[in-house]
């Protein structure tokens, strides 16, 4: 039987996943193992629960997605697993389970950098090729604005001086007592307030930087809290929405600065923030007005999942590209040397 699949896996965090798909770049199957619940009670994740339990889930999961594929091992061409930024102690059971495969089945092995899972998880869905295109990453660690000439071909505009956007929307959420994972929260109580109730600042630097800084905003809102009586929901709610106005308001000017400054017509947006309702509703109408095409991946590919592992991982393996047995993580790991 020729080999036309991929087998994808992803650990770099609290998320345990597995993916299959078809060297055309279609997923045909993926699973994930979400350990949420299990690090809420400590408000965050802890390295080593999370790599516990990336090792009780691993092989269990690599057996449903194949089964879900309706596909074996030896069906696949290639083995796939993030490398890189994350937890050392994840990825290693990600890259080591997928290296065992590789070499079971004698298959190559083929490293992938989380970031570019990211990347170039908006152009899934029979939205490739991948294109020239401008690109703002947001996630809980990460964001940046990047060119995208072709894949594997990225050039670095900007990125966050200080805390992410998915750090600020989760920091915030832990000052004001709302659970973990915070960012979903913000955006769940924005839906019922008044995003013009506080004036917190938007860092745009010097007017024409594509950098990105949050830490004013979040400090803004810890001298806030002690004048407000936060048991009031609808106070709570204007809170929340003027929180998340202030994010999204710098994260949109900045991505259609970049796409002008570039004549680039074509903007993507992924990562774990991508899901943020308010964020996917400004940035539609912003990008019909300027004119620009807009490519958004499914919320469940913008969060970490193998899907977008294992696309990244077609688009290298299909350019020739496979990586050595010995090849180490990167918890560091750039997108753009």
């Amino acid at each position: 039987m020729s080999s036309s699949c991929l087998l994808a896996l992803e650990s770099s965090c609290d998320e345990t996943a597995a993916a299959v798909c078809t060297l055309d770049g279609r997923l045909i199957a993926s699973r994930i193992a979400s350990q949420v619940e299990i690090h809420r009670r400590y408000g965050g994740v802890v390295p080593e629960v999370a790599s516990r339990n990336h090792v009780l889930h691993a092989r269990l999961l690599v057996e449903q997605v194949l089964e879900d594929a309706g596909k074996k091992p030896a069906d696949m061409s290639a083995f796939a697993a993030t490398s890189g930024p994350g937890l050392v102690s994840s990825l290693l059971i990600g890259t080591s389970m997928a290296k065992a495969l590789a070499i079971a089945e004698d298959k190559p092995f083929v490293a992938v950098n989380h970031m570019e899972g990211h990347l170039l998880s908006p152009f899934m869905d029979g939205n490739g090729p991948v294109r020239a295109s401008i690109a703002l990453i947001v996630s809980g660690g990460h964001t940046m604005l990047v060119r995208v000439h072709d894949v594997g071909r990225y050039e670095l505009l900007g990125r966050t001086r200080d805390d992410a956007a998915g750090e600020a929307f989760d920091k915030v959420a832990k000052m004001i007592g709302l659970p973990y994972p915070g960012g979903p929260e913000i955006d769940k109580l924005a839906r019922q307030g008044n995003p013009e109730a506080f004036k917190f600042p938007r860092s745009f630097l010097d007017g024409s930087s594509l950098e990105f800084s949050f830490s004013g905003l979040k400090t803004a809102v810890l001298y806030e809290l002690p004048k407000l009586d936060l048991k009031d929901e609808r106070l709570l709610a204007d809170l929340c929405a003027s929180v998340q106005a202030a994010i999204i308001e710098v994260l949109v000017e900045k991505l259609v600065l970049a796409a002008k400054r570039s004549r680039e017509t074509l903007v993507t947006v992924s990562g774990g923030v991508s899901c943020n309702r308010g964020l996917r509703e400004v940035l539609t109408a912003r990008c019909a007005k300027e004119g620009l095409e807009l490519l958004l991946a499914r919320p469940e590919l913008c969060t970490d999942n193998a899907g977008m592992i294992a696309f990244a991982a077609v688009q290298r393996f299909n350019q020739g590209h496979s990586s050595p047995l010995e090849a180490d993580v990167d918890p560091n790991l750039s997108l753009v040397s």
